[in-house]
Order: C-alpha cells, then structure tokens, then sequence
C-alpha cells in the first residue's frame, strides 16, 4: 500500500560517494525525491552521465525522482595561502587585488570590487565565521586593511562573508550564465540561484531561461537566501521565484547565529503563503558523513524543520562525500515519518486561510483548491485527485498541507519530475482526451491501482469542465471509490 507515504521530500545531493548507479537506485529505495546536482563542484561529462542515470532509472523504477541545478552564485573567496598561516587578535591583514601566494600578513581577494564596496568598521568574516577580522582602511582601489578580532588557521581559497557590506556584484556570475545555459540544454527540473538578495536578481536568470531555445517548458527557479537583504526583501523576491531555500550555512556567517531559527520559520511561513515549496538545507545530518549514527541535536533538527512545514529537507556533503549516504537517508525518512503521524503535526500544518483577489485570473482554481482541502479535512478523505498540464493545481493544493494523498495525473512529462519537490504530492504521467466523466473513473481506477486507496474510501476529484485543453480547474467532485 502506498497510504502512508512520507509528505515531506527528500533531496540527496551527489558526489563521488553517490555517483554510481547502484547507490543511486538505494538512495531512491531509501527515500530520495530529489537528486541535487552542485554547481560549484561540477564536472559537464559527470553531470550528463549522472543525469541520463536518473532518468534511465526513473524509466526502470517508474519513479519520478527531479534533479535540481545548484548554480554557485558569487561565492567571495581568499586565494592560495602559505601552509602555516595563522592569525592572532590584533594582527593586521592586508587583502590585495594583486594575484599572490598569501601569509598572515597579505592576502589575495577574488572579489575585485572589495576595495570600493566595503568600508571602515565592516565586519570580514572568513571560512564560516571561524576568522572574523574589522575593516580599519581601505583605498578604494586595490587594498584593504582589518585587524583581527577572532583569529586562527588561515587556509587556501576559504570563503569570505561580509555580513554588512552593500556586495556590488551580480547575483549570476559568468560561470553562472554559462553554468545555467548548461542545465537548460539538459532539461534540469529546478534550478538554484545562489546569494539571492533582490528580486531583480531572479528577473535576470528568467531573461536567461526566456532567451534558450530549449525554453518550451518553462525552468523554475529555487531562490537561496543566504544574506540579510534576501530575508529583508523575502515578499518582492516570493513574488518572482517559484520556491525558496533556506540556505543555512552562509545564513548563519551573514546574520547573527541566534536569528536563524525565527528566521527559519518566518521564510517557511512565507513560501507557503505563496503557494511556493520551501527547502531547508545545510548541516542537517552533518555526523553522518563520517559516523554510523546521527546526534539526537540533528535528529531533533529535522524533525522540527518539518514541524515548521518545509516541502523538503536536503542533505550535502552527508550524500555526496560521506561514508554512509544510503544509511543516512534512511534515517532522515524515518524521522521525517515518525513525526508526521504525531499529533503535534497534524496539528501544526494546516489550510492557508487567506483572501483570494477575485479579479485573479486563477481565482476559481485557488478557491476550488482550498475548498478540496477543507472538505477533506473534515470528510475523512483519502486522496485529492487532479489532472494539470502546468503544475499549478499541485502548487495550491500542496501548500495547504492536507492529511489526505495528493495524486497528480499530467500529460507533461517534465512537469511530473518538477512537481515531485513538492510536499505530499505523487505525479503520474496520463494522456487522455476523453470526457471529464470517462476521465474521473479512469484516473479514480488508476489511482486505486497504484495502492493509494480501497474500495470505500472517499477520494476527491479536481478538474476543468468542460475538458478542453487549457481549461483551468473549476469543479470539485466529492467521490466513494
């Protein structure tokens, strides 16, 4: 039986402990919705083959597991430093534009711009906040002085955080653009943009996606926030974006490590509002890269991201560098299932209650939506049915997290990996031209076939009437299988 299924999704990033076709039918087996594919790592022939894997897989299995692309973003770093190097509170370091073998004393800066951007009093922070050193003269042109507050073991190429600085950079980089045009040409489901800060910034990758040829099918775009001006702008950048993810490593270099949590909740609060899935990421199972067995701290963590209502919780270097990348799965899907079926879950998650403006074009699709999932919640029924060609059903009905199935039938086979990022929703590829009538009882057979229901059960069913080919959803039907 397919009744009780885990609502919240899975997303395993890979790497070279994940690579291979065996472990990724495991991971499937364990869990996995989702496989993200990291751009600041990535190899173009590994990530064609990893690619084509998935979806012979996916043709082997009938499953219908999404890839997502993961641009870098400007990820500011240090360059190549001198083994040894160390910095004690109160030295001076001197960032450079000028290309150098860095010391303790002098160091080179990717960002070319830092001179300009930053001024005096601005926090550096570098390698996650583990060195933090304070602007003390800058001369607007290639050269910048802090002194050291926090200090430690400066490395080669660590990232640098400048929680305070106004960063003149493009949110999408040349490797990005190139990077971008890449997943499009492969037909990725999803695509990341990193350090998102401003709605304009989700403008520029749409202009992108507009301009490929292989634009038919629309790519949507996960916005990552991961800077202060990201969450201080979160409603214009909603507005734009088709999801969010919390991104909480740079997070919790860029805003003060105790804010994270509210915000946390305030970004999954908000997404939902939006009908747009929102992913928590980072650190999640982190011990599991190299033990058997994760922290209770990480297990509570988890729990409480899906609590709060995340679509998905994602997992990094735990899948794609880690010693036990199918074990660690496995233990996020039984965590994620055990509190799903607490009380303190379902009575956590429940309908968006919200004003629907009535001169919206989707005004009767977003009503007929949230009427299906209040008539569900207090008629006992088993799954929410719909057919869509764009996803938008799946989208609404999805956000209001109903305790019943919801099962997709669509004729767009992209859109079907797309939809599987979504919370409790299960697609599946249907071609049909008949009557809404003819229509309902095949997709209702099909549905008790895939075990999801039993004779007797109340199912519902979304549709448009009459059944002409852009028709939008208008009509609920209440139905005993």
């Amino acid at each position: 039986m397919n009744k009780y299924l885990k609502k919240t999704k899975i997303i395993a990033t890979l790497g070279p402990a994940s690579s291979k076709k065996d472990v990724m039918i495991d991971l499937i087996k364990a869990g996995v919705d989702i496989f993200r594919i990291n751009f600041s790592h990535a190899d173009y022939d590994l990530v064609r083959k990893n690619v084509d894997t998935i979806r012979e897989i996916n043709k082997e299995l009938g499953t219908s597991v999404g890839i997502l692309g993961d641009l870098q973003g400007p990820k500011l770093r240090v360059g190549v430093v001198k083994e040894g190097s160390y910095l004690n509170p109160g030295d001076i370091l001197t960032f450079t534009n000028e290309k150098i073998e860095g010391d303790s004393r002098r160091v080179y800066m990717t960002y070319k711009e830092f001179p300009r951007d930053v001024q005096v009093g601005e926090r550096i922070l570098i390698d996650d906040g583990k060195l933090v050193l304070q602007v003390t003269e800058t001369n607007e042109l290639d050269t910048v002085k802090a002194v050291t507050i926090q200090g430690g073991p400066l490395s080669s190429k660590k990232g640098v955080n400048l929680p305070n600085t106004n960063v003149s950079l493009p949110a999408l980089t040349e490797k990005d653009i190139e990077d971008a045009n890449f997943m499009l040409d492969l037909e990725l489901d999803w695509i990341a943009l990193s350090f998102v800060r401003h709605a304009q910034d989700i403008k520029d990758l749409k202009k992108l996606i507009q301009a490929h040829p292989h634009n038919k099918q629309k790519t949507p775009i996960i916005a990552k926030i991961e800077k202060p001006e990201g969450v201080k702008n979160i409603e214009e950048i909603l507005f734009e974006c088709d999801g969010l993810m919390v991104a909480r490593g740079d997070l919790g270099v860029e805003v003060p490590m105790e804010e994270v949590p509210a915000i946390q909740k305030l970004l999954v609060e908000k997404a939902r509002a939006y009908s747009k899935p929102v992913i928590i990421a980072t650190q999640m199972m982190e011990t599991m890269i190299t033990s058997l067995t994760p922290t209770r701290a990480e297990v509570n963590d988890v729990a409480n991201s899906v609590l709060d209502g995340a679509d998905a919780v994602m997992l990094s270097g735990e899948t794609s560098v880690g010693k036990y990348p199918v074990d660690v799965v496995r233990n996020m899907a039984k965590i994620v299932k055990n509190i799903e079926s607490t009380h303190f879950y379902q009575s956590n998650v429940g309908p968006i209650e919200k004003e629907f403006n009535c001169i919206d074009e989707r005004f009767i699709t977003n009503r007929i939506c949230l009427a299906a999932v209040r008539i569900a919640g207090s008629t006992d029924v088993e799954a929410i049915i719909t057919l869509t060609h764009s996803g938008y059903t799946a989208f609404q009905i999805s956000a209001h997290r109903p305790n019943s199935n919801i099962i997709i039938f669509s004729d767009n086979k992209r859109v079907i990996t797309m939809l599987n990022l979504l919370w409790g929703v299960r697609a599946y590829y249907y071609d049909s031209s008949k009557s809404t009538d003819e229509t309902i009882i095949q997709v209702n057979q099909m549905v008790k076939e895939l075990g999801y229901v039993e004779d007797e059960d109340f199912v519902i069913n979304l549709n448009a009437t009459p059944a002409e080919e852009s028709g939008k959803t208008n009509t609920l039907r209440l139905t005993k299988i």
